[in-house]
């Protein structure tokens, strides 16, 4: 079965009265008729019937054997981090999300859990950060927001060799275009939010892990933190996930024009996108995804130029996040990155006239009319 395919029949149908979309169930604790003998469903943080079926199909889709639903994608990044102890040492890719480096380099650095930022688009560099205590290496690929790639398959050979865990946040990707289970990963972190939603209506987590014993210990922590997603936000995410092929399609076939026409254009200097054929790790890239995504960087010549771009641009909504049917613009060193140190932030190249735009749904021809009177500060 192919894979869009999947994203629509592999989704629960209702046992009881075949409705072809799983209920809502809007309830916090279940009746037990026999105290002896418990049934599945005992109180809503613990499980929840709308929020099994979307777990259930998220692990199909991704090819791992359980799944987890959290109150958003920091929750899950959180949680997933949260199965290591003080003492500990995880190898993570400099140029993460800005939100896993504010979560790593503060919280979790302070309980004790040691953390080494890496190029992970250098599989060396992954191996001399690698200690005797060192216990996994969290990855994201591409890489927010200067789209780096990462080897998958090289790290996570080399990590099997060393008996370390291989998380990747797959966010940018979706269980559509890249599946990093299916490549020898053991977790994997969606924000739902973005691209499995789609529609920038609802906030949520996702967690996919291979083996009873990782299953255990995240369920664990979802259970014992509580961050559950709610069965409204659960509904909502079974329901964009059966156009997420349809949506993507379109998404990325955008990306692709918009890089090459931002390209010919005299305000633009640079263009960060995998479908772009002098694009560093590419040939990986497409070796490991089914696509180039439908996420892109550029950086203007000067910082006025992307500051008023960013004021004038009408047809991209100018905003934190991405992934939804509109166009959505960002200014990383303001929005996704502003909680990483400046020094931090410049050597990694994210400056003051980058912007990541996640593409949408919209006629091509008008993004690109739109875009242009952007430029010319009109």
């Amino acid at each position: 079965m192919k894979f869009g395919t999947k994203l629509v029949h592999e989704q629960a149908i209702d046992q009881q009265t075949g409705a072809l979309s799983i209920p809502i169930y809007q309830v916090s604790t279940y009746h037990q008729a026999d105290i002896d003998n418990p049934p599945e469903f005992d109180y809503s943080r613990s499980g929840n019937p709308t929020r099994k079926a979307l777990e259930e199909i998220a692990a199909k889709l991704e090819g791992g054997d359980k799944a987890f639903a959290f109150a958003s994608g920091m929750a899950a990044t959180s949680s997933v981090l949260s199965i290591f102890s003080a003492g500990d040492h995880i190898v993570i890719c400099e140029d993460v999300y800005g939100g896993t480096f504010r979560i790593s380099n503060g919280l979790f650095r302070r309980l004790g859990v040691e953390i080494t930022f890496v190029d992970a688009g250098k599989t060396e560099e992954i191996k001399k950060a690698v200690k005797a205590n060192t216990k996994a290496i969290f990855l994201e690929t591409p890489s927010n927001p200067l789209l780096k790639i990462t080897d998958l398959k090289a790290a996570i050979g080399f990590a099997k060799e060393k008996d370390l865990l291989v998380i990747v946040d797959n966010t940018f990707m979706s269980p559509y275009l890249q599946r990093p289970l299916e490549l020898g990963a053991d977790i994997v972190i969606h924000s739902a939010t973005k691209f499995i939603g789609g529609h920038s209506d609802v906030v949520g987590g996702l967690v996919v892990v291979k083996g009873k014993d990782l299953a255990h210990k995240v369920y664990y922590v979802q259970n014992g933190f509580g961050a559950i997603l709610g069965p409204q936000d659960c509904w909502l995410l079974m329901r964009g996930l059966k156009t997420l092929k349809i949506r993507m399609d379109v998404q990325q076939k955008n990306a692709e024009k918009l890089a090459q026409w931002l390209l010919e254009q005299p305000e633009v200097e640079q263009v960060f996108y995998p479908g772009l054929p002098d694009h560093p790790g590419r040939s990986v890239h497409l070796s490991q995804a089914d696509g180039p995504g439908a996420v892109l960087s550029f950086k203007t010549r000067t910082v006025e130029q992307a500051r008023n771009w960013m004021k004038n641009v009408k047809l991209a909504a100018v905003a934190v996040s991405l992934g939804g049917v509109e166009t959505i613009a960002s200014y990383p060193v303001k929005m996704s990155h502003a909680s990483m140190p400046l020094k931090e932030r410049e050597r990694l190249g994210i400056t003051d006239n980058l912007i990541r735009v996640s593409l949408g749904i919209e006629e091509f021809d008008d993004l690109t009319e739109d875009f242009g009177r952007a430029f010319r500060n009109e």
